[in-house]
């Protein structure tokens, strides 16, 4: 365990290491020129976080390896020590079980932790499987001191390596493969089998392979990367389907014909250590870094490349401090941005972006020196050890400086990809492209990326104003305008406003060269779709007033009608058609939109000039138009207008009436006033076909009667008089037309005999004394029954002879005497009924019925004679009240009224009876006359009440007369009282 004080020492190296990190500067914090605000509240953390493990190991150790959490260590000389740092708390130990004069050379952990190989100095070479104890011997391997492993990430499994290669210090490349089982009964060595594949030289001399990686790429790709002491190389074959498990002789035997690619650098340090990025777990490398004696080779993995794999290569010189006497680097591991190399005493991080110094570490020496670092690829850790301790460097947000070298460098898609969650940053980055761009005359661009920021907007129009860029202006302000808030309506309506002048200008200038037609189009159409955006057409619709202005002010009238388009201010697109005569462009606007409100106010002077077509408008729009609206610019054309003019006026009046059915009075009264004047043929039919009775007449009949009295149409007028009910009228006027018509009206009044039998005296004075025609006079008679030859005689001259009438005469003499006759035998006949009558009354005073002791009640069945009764003459017998009780419920809301007076009437005389019978002895000492007059007159009042109420309960038996019949639509239970009666039955 690590004591109190060497901690405290970790913590310090871990909080203040030595940076060189390009942060920003001081001069950055508060207030920018961008508008943002960069405060650090806190400390930000370092990218590379060292921590030490709380390990002291028992023995020194040795040689360190870790893959997928997996960590082995060798300890003093024959211990190794295995650590799942997933359950760190359950160490295991292995003791290797080797010779007195041998010790661990290097280690070699395959990516998945499953495999361990243990190079022995003494050329031997030992398995260790994770599952198991056991340490297994691999006798093939013997011989030859292990520099380097290659293994296969494609075909391991937990309990075989699968082909893999194998480097050793004489510069062979072998195959093999390792078994974790135990094999056959002739076999049981691990490894099953070993053969050499490949040899690497340096200047014709054998040297150590120092790395060896196998990677496979697309189309059964494998790229194996071998690296010496100051050479790098490559092999590059295809393996066929399905011949993985045959291993990697096939790719070596590809290159044996041509000399194998390979790079090759001057100076060596005696060993060299490749190192590479994984961005992902089980994905393949995509930049690799080379730890040899002129520096550091770095550069991109291309696995698409057919000759090579490596692209993009630079190297990067070692810094002047790293002296190869005493200060050699000893290990190097790759991160995204950065490689970290190894040196006795320190670590530092190189930038791969520019080469620079960003984080040194100086360790103290009091743990050792330090021996190896190794990256788990796994999780992303560092690992670092010496003979004492083991240190862990965790790697936190290792991009978040890399804007500012891509900005530094120009390269600003990738500063903006690095820097897309921090909004300062990208408004840096933009603001720097957009200078960059306008240094090299590419205003649009410079635009684009200038809008985007949050720098002075002022400052940036005028720079592009001084450059006289007006096209790229507009695109910065386009592009502004596209970023603002719907809130922000002050900037919203100064961009837009703005905008509309600065395409305006330009299309006025263009419109003047006649060369640029098609330019001018294409501009033409940019505008009218600025225009039309629906991005900002609530501030285009709110200041509509000025885009007008501008237009007005440009003499740009097309763009204008556009726009009042665009803003449906139809009235304004109408108004310009009709100024210009252009009715019928105006009157398809109309149509089209089908305002109702547009139709009211244009409808007058088009209906001037294109009389058809508006009329023809008018019916398309149907009952969405109110025809009465449109009644003042018909009566104004139809007035003064021509012949179609009144036509078309007469045809829509015809559809209102006849298609829309519209009631209004005042389209009657002018589709009237049309007929009167424009179609008399019409007037008639369209008043014979309105209707004869008030309720259907939909026009004025006062305004009817004089127009047609106006203009002389008699037989009309007699039509309206008719429906007013004017016979006497209708029948002067129509003897004046036709006396037949007059007939026709005399019958009308068929309930008034009087006032028929008056019409037809006019008929018959008009035919005897205007036309002198006595036969038509006697025909008057037979037309009418109610005219007698008496009631016209008076109209005759004196001088006619009695010849002419005297058949009517002889016929009006028969129907008198056939008329007396009729009212003797009616005398006859009421003499005889009276006589019945009083013999009928007679024998009713005689009848009288017998009622049996055993008799019972028709309604409550019980004995008839212990109450007060009623015998009818169809046999039923009720008692008094029973019968009430039968009889009240069907009682008119009348006679029931006059049966609860009635009754209250007997009540008080009752009463009155008995106080007068208790009054009676001190009559009789006063006076017996008084009292027996007072009785008899009380008693006589009370049979006539008792007489009143048998009118009404017992006029006749209430199961067999007329309330029996009356009740037969009535249900048995009273609907009210049903659910009581039924629950009385349950």
């Amino acid at each position: 365990m690590s004591s109190i004080l060497d901690e405290y020492e970790d913590s310090l190296n871990s909080r203040h290491p030595v940076q060189h990190s390009s942060r920003l500067s001081a001069a950055n914090i508060g207030m920018t020129h961008s508008g943002f605000v960069n405060v650090r509240l806190e400390e930000e953390k370092p990218i590379f976080n060292k921590q030490r493990i709380d390990f002291s190991p028992p023995e020194k150790i040795n040689h360190f390896a870790v893959c997928n959490n997996q960590l082995c260590m060798s300890l003093g000389k024959d211990t190794l020590l295995r650590i799942d740092l997933a359950k760190p708390d359950r160490p295991n130990q292995v003791e290797l079980g080797r010779k007195e004069d041998s010790r661990v050379h290097k280690l070699f952990l395959d990516p998945t932790g499953s495999h361990l190989v243990i190079s022995l100095s003494t050329s031997e070479c030992l398995y260790l499987n994770r599952n198991t104890q056991k340490v297994r011997s691999l006798s093939r391997w013997r011989g030859h001191l292990i520099e380097s492993v290659g293994w296969n990430k494609l075909l391991r499994t937990e309990t075989n390596t699968g082909p893999i290669l194998v480097g050793t210090s004489q510069g062979i490349i072998f195959e093999a493969e390792i078994s974790a089982s135990e094999g056959s009964l002739f076999n049981t060595n691990p490894d099953q089998y070993f053969k050499q594949v490949h040899s690497l030289e340096e200047d014709g001399r054998p040297v150590p392979v120092c790395c060896i990686e196998v990677e496979r790429g697309p189309e059964s790709k494998v790229f194996i990367i071998a690296t010496t002491r100051k050479r790098l190389f490559q092999f590059v074959g295809r393996v066929a389907e399905g011949s993985e498990q045959q291993g990697f002789s096939s790719i070596f035997s590809q290159n044996q014909e041509l000399l194998p690619s390979f790079q090759e650098f001057p100076f060596n340090m005696g060993y060299s250590e490749i190192t590479f990025y994984t961005p992902k777990l089980r994905s393949c490398p995509k930049a690799f870094a080379w730890m040899m004696g002129n520096g550091v080779l770095y550069g991109q993995l291309d696995y698409v490349k057919l000759d090579s794999l490596l692209s993009d290569v630079q190297v990067w010189d070692y810094t002047p401090d790293i002296d190869f006497s005493f200060n050699k680097p000893i290990s190097i591991v790759l991160t995204q941005f950065h490689f970290l190399l190894l040196l006795p005493d320190r670590v530092k991080a190189i930038c791969t972006l520019n080469g620079q110094v960003v984080y040194e570490d100086v360790f103290s020496d009091k743990f050792g020196t330090l021996k190896k670092m190794i990256k788990d690829p796994a999780g992303g850790l560092v690992w670092i050890y010496t003979e004492k301790a083991v240190f862990r460097y965790h790697i936190q947000r290792e991009a978040r400086d890399v804007w500012q070298m891509y900005m530094s460098m120009n390269k600003f898609d990738l500063a903006k990809e690095y820097c897309r969650d921090r909004p300062e940053c990208m408004d840096m980055v933009l603001a720097k492209e957009a200078e960059h761009c306008f240094q090299d005359k590419r205003y649009l661009e410079s635009a684009k990326c200038y809008a985007l920021t949050q720098n002075y907007f002022e400052e940036i129009a005028l720079k592009f104003i001084e450059a006289k860029q007006e096209e790229a202006l507009k695109e910065f302000l386009l592009k502004k305008l596209n970023n603002l808030k719907q809130s922000e309506k002050t900037q919203i309506t100064l961009l837009v406003t703005w905008l509309t002048e600065l395409y305006l200008n330009r299309l006025g200038l263009l419109q003047s060269d006649e060369g640029n037609h098609g330019v001018f189009q294409e501009k033409r159409d940019e505008f009218r779709k600025f225009l039309s955006s629906s991005k900002h057409k609530e501030c285009l619709y709110n200041n509509r007033t000025t885009i007008y202005d501008l237009l007005a002010s440009h003499g740009n009238v097309d763009d204008m009608v556009y726009f009042s388009v665009i803003m449906q201010d139809y009235e304004r697109v109408i108004s310009h058609h009709c100024q210009h005569d252009d009715y019928s462009a105006a009157l398809e606007v109309l149509s089209k939109h089908c305002d109702e409100k547009l139709f009211y106010k244009f409808s007058p002077i088009l209906m001037q000039h294109i009389p058809k077509k508006v009329v023809d408008a008018w019916i398309q729009m149907g009952s969405r138009l109110e025809p009465k609206k449109l009644i003042p610019a018909l009566v104004n054309y139809s007035q003064m207008g021509s012949t179609q003019q009144v036509n078309e006026t007469i045809r829509y009046m015809e559809f209102c009436v006849y298609q829309l059915t519209v009631t209004e009075e005042a389209i009657h009264n002018y589709l009237l006033s049309l007929y009167a004047k424009y179609k008399p043929d019409s007037l008639l039919w369209y008043l014979e076909q309105a209707g004869s009775h008030l309720s259907d007449i939909h026009y004025d009949l006062k305004y009817a009667l004089r127009l047609c009295a106006e203009h002389g149409y008699l037989q009309a007028c007699v039509l309206v008089y008719k429906i007013m009910e004017l016979y006497e009228e209708a029948v002067d006027l129509a003897l004046q037309v036709d006396v037949d018509l007059a007939k026709t009206c005399a019958d009308l009044p068929e309930d008034d005999e009087e006032l028929r039998k008056k019409l037809w005296l006019k008929i018959a004075r008009h035919v005897v004394q205007e036309e002198k025609d006595v036969k038509k006079a006697m025909n008057c008679l037979s037309s009418c029954n109610l005219l007698k030859i008496e009631d016209i005689l008076p109209f005759f001259p004196d001088f006619v002879t009695i010849d002419h009438f005297k058949e009517a005469i002889c016929s009006s003499l028969e129907e008198y005497n056939q008329h007396i006759d009729e009212l003797k035998q009616e005398m006859e006949e009421a003499t005889e009924s009276a006589k019945r009558i009083r013999e009928d009354i007679q024998e009713m005073r005689n009848k009288y019925g017998v009622v049996e002791n055993q008799e019972k009640c028709a309604a409550c069945d019980f004995p008839l004679l212990n109450r007060p009764f009623y015998l009818f003459l169809c046999g039923h017998m009720f008692h008094y009240d029973c019968l009430f009780q039968e009889v009240s419920p069907h009682l008119s809301t009348y006679k029931q009224t006059k049966l609860d007076e009635l009754q209250k009437k007997l009540a008080a005389a009752t009463q009155t009876s008995k106080s007068r019978h208790r009054t009676a002895p001190k009559e009789k000492e006063e006076g017996g006359d008084t009292a027996s007059l007072g009785k008899g007159s009380a008693g006589v009042s009370r049979e006539q009440i008792k007489s009143d109420i048998d009118d009404v309960i017992a006029r006749e038996c209430v199961y067999c007369g007329e309330l029996m019949i009356k009740s037969i639509d009535q249900p048995f239970i009273d609907p009210q009282k049903f659910e009581e009666e039924k629950s009385s039955w349950l």
